[in-house]
């Protein structure tokens, strides 16, 4: 039935697997999805469809970080990714995957780290490590799982992944002829895998990288991939955009501040030619002088401009740290920014205090959201949108449950890390969604949540109590929208008695129990109410 303004609709599923089912269970695909198509960031907090309305994203990150660099379909490999993944994302309610892909898979090239026809300083050229053949293939396989995830109605974000810039360094990222670290030899820091970014052969290959001061042309051959992955899903339907370098680095953060870095760092987004200004009045940024004049998102946006761009801060942002990286004049860009505390073991990740930890990373969330007004430029009048692509890391429901509050507080989309933990060299099985038995964690209970997946107006609140599973949206309409508020309700999770759906300012239009309510706004209101609780309307 459809209910009638101010109504309310009610449904009693059928039994339902629990939280704990395995992946296995045969995958399904029913309905319309709630959002497809380019999306926009023309201005504002919040990406907006093609008819015009808010959309927010849920998911979860899906990396590979080892031979081969990719998830993609292959039975029996520990890098298949299969429907069952597909689907079990799409019951949990994740319409984005941010999905790793590696400098070293798209260009892995001969040359040998520390080679001087490519690490000696000078004036840089093509430094002869690009492949075609290789590149297509890689690609060929990624495309694969951007359609599978496609067929279950989700996004892929496509994250250039790196961490502590390449294996010699225990990390992953970038190829080993783009390693120059001045014959410096590697030297393992003692403690958690992240010590190694402060390693003097690690800083030397890092700096080589932004500085682009040797004959190589690292920065120029980055760039260059980029552009070929850019225009090689360009028009795809299911790509929501790229984010062009994972947790920026450098050892300037260390020893000289982050306004440094975050030059280099800027000078590196934008190029030479499209350079903006700092943020936080920091000094005007100067350019190293071998930077390409055009920087790696406008390569992006020349060869894809129906996409956006997720740019990130330097790594220290993620901990609350300033930014400095100020405003860029140009389309299309997204802060992409990661949340994380410092109160962490450094074996698991788990939060060692998960009242100082959910506060700290409050706290971030609050200081990168005030970040995001100060970065306006012409081609963005009231700032781009921003999204969180990495938190949580974590196998505690007491701090996901904080941290996805926080997140609808702050009106925030977010992906999650990690999907599963395949064994990688940075990080812990503590942080995978799903155990290697193809288990749920008892911590996708918070991140399944009821929540808006496509507004027909601007948010003014959103909250959902997982325990409960009572959630509640306050939006003003937009009256020149024509398409409904899609709300994704899970139903396989937390409303396995049936869920209730009230509107103020509006009427259901959707199917009852739809894991898909729809909500049409009504003509001269100017306020709409959602709340859905668990159980029958009947029974209240």
């Amino acid at each position: 039935m459809v209910a009638a303004l101010g109504g309310c609709v009610g449904t009693v599923p059928a039994r339902l697997p629990s939280l704990a089912s395995p992946i296995s269970r045969p995958p399904t695909v029913a309905g319309s999805p709630a959002v497809r198509g380019p999306l926009s960031s023309v201005g504002g907090p919040f990406l907006h469809d093609s008819q015009g309305r808010v959309v927010v994203l849920h998911g979860v990150n899906a990396v590979y970080k080892l031979p081969p660099f990719e998830l993609y379909p292959a039975a029996g490999k520990p890098w298949d990714f299969t429907n069952a993944d597909a689907s079990l994302m799409a019951r949990l309610g994740f319409n984005v995957v941010r999905l790793g892909m590696t400098w070293k898979g798209l260009e892995p090239g001969t040359a040998p780290l520390n080679d001087p026809a490519i690490c000696t300083p000078g004036t840089p050229h093509d430094p002869g490590q690009f492949n075609q053949g290789a590149l297509d293939g890689y690609l060929g396989k990624l495309a694969q799982t951007v359609a599978l995830l496609g067929r279950f109605h989700i996004y892929t974000l496509l994250d250039m992944h790196q961490d502590v810039y390449n294996e010699r360094f225990d990390g992953e990222g970038a190829p080993n002829w783009a390693v120059c670290t001045d014959g410096l030899l590697n030297t393992e820091a003692p403690g958690r895998w992240s010590q190694n970014y402060g390693t003097a052969a690690a800083g030397a290959a890092y700096r080589h990288f932004w500085t682009n001061d040797v004959v190589g042309d690292l920065q120029g051959e980055y760039d260059r991939v980029w552009a070929a992955v850019a225009g090689y899903f360009r028009g795809n339907p299911w790509i929501v955009g790229y984010d062009p370098f994972n947790e920026p680095f450098s050892t300037s953060l260390v020893s000289s501040g982050d306004e440094q870095f975050d030059g280099q760092l800027e000078c590196f987004y934008t190029g030479t030619a499209h350079l903006g200004v700092p943020g936080h009045g920091a000094p005007a940024v100067t350019c190293p002088r071998n930077d390409p004049s055009r920087g790696v998102i406008p390569q992006i946006l020349s060869a894809d401009p129906l996409h956006l761009i997720f740019y990130e801060p330097d790594i220290f942002g993620r901990r609350g740290s300033t930014n400095f990286v100020g405003a860029m004049n140009l389309p299309d860009l997204v802060f992409n920014v990661h949340v994380y505390c410092t109160q962490r073991s450094g074996k698991t990740g788990n939060p060692t205090n998960v009242k100082a930890c959910a506060t700290q990373e409050g706290h971030s969330l609050n200081t990168r959201s005030e970040d995001r007004t100060d970065l306006a430029s012409p081609a963005q009048p009231r700032g781009p949108a921003w999204f969180v692509s990495e938190f949580g890391a974590t196998s505690s429901p007491a701090l996901l449950d904080q941290l996805t509050a926080e997140a609808d507080r702050a009106l925030v989309g977010w992906t999650y890390w990690s999907w599963k933990y395949y064994g990688d060299p940075t990080g812990s099985a503590a942080e995978g969604l799903v155990t290697s038995e193809g288990q749920l964690r008892p911590t996708a209970g918070a991140l399944a949540r009821t929540y808006p997946e496509a507004i027909a107006g601007r948010p003014v609140s959103i909250s959902f109590d997982p325990t409960s599973g009572a959630f509640r949206l306050v939006y003003v309409p937009d009256h020149v929208v024509r398409a409904p508020t899609v709300i994704f309700v899970p139903t396989q999770v937390h409303y396995l008695s049936g869920y209730c759906a009230r509107v103020a300012g509006g009427s259901v239009v959707s199917r009852p129990g739809s894991a898909l309510l729809e909500v049409a706004n009504a003509p001269t209101k100017s306020s709409v109410t959602v709340r859905v609780t668990s159980g029958s309307c009947t029974h209240r």
